[in-house]
């Protein structure tokens, strides 16, 4: 399978990421529609990835300004391919991109070992979040500057 990540403006790929959540997060997982789409999507970083024989919508995530990765859904018959590491990928690409120190998930708790294996550590304890219990992640994006340092040999 060849697909194209994408980081994509909310107003321009509106309906391909809705595709994609309402298939995933609305049908599948049985999400409220009004739970689903909020405030946030207006101002955060969409990632979008394109299956390029079909140019069908086949995953997406976001991220806000403040560092939270959210909405990361592939779809069921892609879920065996490395599609959600690439939106990981992305996503963590943006944050450093703009001088993020940290992000963060509210992870369901069927998926805090897949978020472990990409970098991220359980913060606190499991809280409840629209109705599901949920476990923060954190990832650190903070590097070692070395040129604050003098290196000798």
């Amino acid at each position: 399978m060849v697909y194209q990540v994408n980081v994509v403006d909310w107003k321009q790929a509106k309906q391909q990421l809705k595709s994609v959540r309402e298939k995933v997060f609305v049908c599948e997982r049985r999400i409220p529609y009004n739970v689903e789409f909020d405030r946030h999507d207006r101002k955060a970083y969409h990632v979008l990835v394109i299956e390029q024989g079909t140019q069908e919508p086949i995953a997406t995530g976001r991220i806000t300004n403040q560092g939270e990765i959210s909405r990361i859904c592939v779809l069921i018959s892609k879920r065996k391919s490395p599609v959600g590491k690439e939106v990981i990928d992305a996503l963590l690409n943006i944050a450093r991109n703009n001088h993020l120190s940290e992000v963060y998930i509210n992870s369901s708790l069927d998926a805090v070992g897949y978020f472990a294996r990409h970098g991220f550590e359980a913060v606190g304890s499991v809280f409840m979040e629209a109705g599901l219990p949920r476990q923060r992640m954190v990832c650190s994006l903070g590097q070692i500057n070395f040129k604050r340092f003098y290196l000798s040999h």
